[in-house]
């Protein structure tokens, strides 16, 4: 026979008190007159010892809080993004949320509406994950939400909601500083083609090589596309140059391990004739042959800092919704594949 659903009523029973109390316990509801921390925890014991679970559903037709944070992710397909989602469902469960995902990836007609993608009545709070400027009627559907929104990595998106982006332009910077400091002066860049034309990494390369020598070197800058088949074409390519880098930095670690793969392919040594520096520091560049030296995305700090936002904004309406950017910096984590230039 299965096991009985239990209610409020039940709890209020078990715990001596009545049920209007437990609901504003387990609701987390303001009351006029506060309740006893003791009666507070005494319900909550009681609700545990019955192993009573909320129905999110029925909580958010009648108003109150889910405890569900919907998530709408622009790629389920992209490898980095399962690693925010896995970062996200872990925090969200430590706030006592649990996480509803939806996602925009294949959808790129305008007029995609929010109630395409998730149901709102349902959630306490929006995260958006990755830059959904190629949705602008989602984006107008959020506007007008009355559920708090934050955005994580939104990049070229405008900023309309509390957000937190990695600071890529420093990361990459920081790559470019490192392989200057071995020594090389022939850095190539491998740019992976991002979402709605995000070139702030490549723009960064080209930026910093104009301070520090002069100009990119014609080759040096090599666009393909994301992925390791993409990397490993257009290493091929750089290295055909009758000066051939002796470094190179790519926008993605994808990219990365395909450039280490071509070289490999190619009988060019790394670190030896060659010095690679990826970008993302995603679980396959740790291993690697030799270990990827890349910038690591900060996806546990930021995704900290999302879900934090979401449930302050969810249990508070009167915290500010003003748009904001909060910067995260990408720590350079050297391994292996960098070393001086043999000269």
């Amino acid at each position: 026979m299965g096991r009985s659903v239990v209610t409020m009523r039940d709890i209020a029973a078990a715990s001596g008190v009545s049920q209007s109390t437990v609901s504003r316990v387990l609701n987390n509801a303001p009351t006029r007159v506060p309740i006893a921390a003791e009666t507070r925890e005494r319900v909550i014991q009681a609700a545990r010892h019955l192993g009573y679970r909320p129905n999110p559903l029925a909580r958010g037709l009648r108003g109150a809080s889910t405890n569900l944070i919907g998530a709408v992710v622009r790629d389920f397909s992209d490898v980095f993004y399962a690693g925010v989602i896995e970062a996200l469902v872990v925090e969200s469960m430590a706030h006592g949320y649990n996480v509803v995902l939806g996602h925009v990836h294949g959808q790129l007609d305008e007029g995609t509406p929010l109630t395409t993608v998730l149901e709102t009545r349902h959630t306490d709070a929006i995260i958006l994950l990755g830059d959904m400027q190629a949705y602008p009627e989602l984006l107008a559907d959020l506007r007008g939400s009355s559920v708090p929104v934050v955005g994580l990595w939104q990049g070229t998106s405008p900023l309309e909601f509390p957000t937190a982006n990695p600071d890529d332009q420093a990361g990459v910077r920081a790559g470019l500083e490192h392989l200057a400091s071995l020594g090389h002066r022939r850095i190539g860049f491998l740019s992976a083609e991002l979402p709605n034309g995000y070139r702030i990494r490549e723009d960064a390369y080209v930026e910093f090589m104009r301070e520090r020598f002069g100009g990119v070197p014609e080759g040096y800058l090599q666009r393909c596309a994301g992925t390791m088949d993409g990397g490993e074409s257009a290493l091929a390519a750089m290295m055909g140059l009758p000066e051939p880098p002796t470094a190179v930095a790519a926008s993605t670690d994808l990219v990365g391990v395909g450039a280490l793969h071509a070289a490999h392919s190619l009988g060019v040594p790394v670190p030896g004739r060659l010095s690679v520096v990826g970008f993302d520091d995603i679980l396959i560049a740790a291993h690697t042959v030799p270990a990827l030296t890349t910038l690591r995305m900060p996806i546990v700090e930021i995704v900290g800092y999302g879900v934090s936002q979401a449930v302050a904004l969810a249990r508070d309406p009167s915290e500010a919704h003003a748009p904001s950017m909060t910067v995260f910096e990408l720590p350079l984590i050297i391994r292996e594949s960098t070393a001086p230039p043999v000269t």
